[in-house]
């Protein structure tokens, strides 16, 4: 079933489901039916921030994981990377997160790639003007030309931002300089003073950018599902409907035997 692995923010771009895939597995082994998957992928990301020298928090626990997938759930709740600063703040704003959320969180750019594919229209017709996003850094567009050609391979990756193996404050340092490397970024010190103000504040004070990313994640962690969920036995499936008690059966069978009976 699609999901978020075919969300159009995402597609193409997830890699390394064969990590939580293990972890699942061997959770599994040791205390079955206990850790969901969703569990893991919060817990997994945390440590990949601790691991490139960014903050480190205690998860709390207790997701469940969904019974079905929605590509359009997923397509409606991905920030994609063409949008403004506006449309992003009303996105959040949905699930009860800040502006200062919504900038601190964006600041996981700060590590990672994303591909031509999500730029190539800031290069070469942005708006539909047939002109690149006049809010970069003439530089920087330069080397995104030559990365990202026209008509090029969009499958080719470049940094997040000029410290892509780092989690620091860098992403924010270069927004104020124009460099971007996604509209969805960039937006967010060009087109909105509130966003802009906490863009300055964090390329200033990266210990002020890892309380407010630390905060922003513990409080989207705790965001509800309404729908019933599950603890998923593989990642990649919902379990399947466990079949009925054997007793259930025994005394469905007893009771059509008195019926005929009688």
């Amino acid at each position: 079933m699609a999901g978020e692995k075919e969300a159009l923010s995402n597609i193409n771009s997830l890699r390394s489901f064969d990590v939580v895939d293990e972890i699942k597995e061997a959770l599994e082994e040791r205390c079955p039916g206990v850790v969901s998957c969703a569990d893991i992928i919060v817990m997994a990301a945390r440590d990949a921030v601790a691991l490139v020298r960014g903050p480190f928090w205690d998860v709390r626990l207790g997701r469940e994981d969904s019974l079905t997938a929605s590509q359009e759930d997923s397509d409606n709740i991905m920030p994609s990377p063409r949008a403004n600063a506006t449309t992003l703040i009303k996105l959040f704003a949905g699930y009860n997160l800040t502006v200062t959320d919504l900038v601190a969180l964006s600041g996981s750019h700060s590590i990672g790639e994303a591909r031509c594919f999500s730029i190539v229209f800031r290069l070469y017709n942005q708006s539909g003007s047939g002109r690149p996003d006049p809010n970069m850094d003439p530089a920087y567009r330069a080397g995104l030309d030559s990365l990202c050609p026209r008509g090029g391979d969009e499958n080719v990756t470049g940094g997040m931002d000029a410290t892509p193996l780092v989690f620091d404050n860098q992403y924010f340092k270069d927004l104020v300089r124009l460099r971007g490397f996604l509209n969805s970024d960039q937006t967010l010190f060009s087109d909105n003073a509130g966003t802009r103000l906490a863009v300055r504040k964090f390329g200033e004070d990266q210990g002020a950018f890892f309380r407010a990313f630390v905060e922003g994640m513990i409080k989207m962690g705790e965001l509800q599902n309404p729908r019933k969920g599950e603890i998923r036995r593989n990642c990649r499936v919902a379990n399947a409907p466990a079949p009925p008690p054997v007793e259930a059966e025994v005394a469905a069978t007893s009771k059509a035997v008195v019926l005929v009976d009688f």
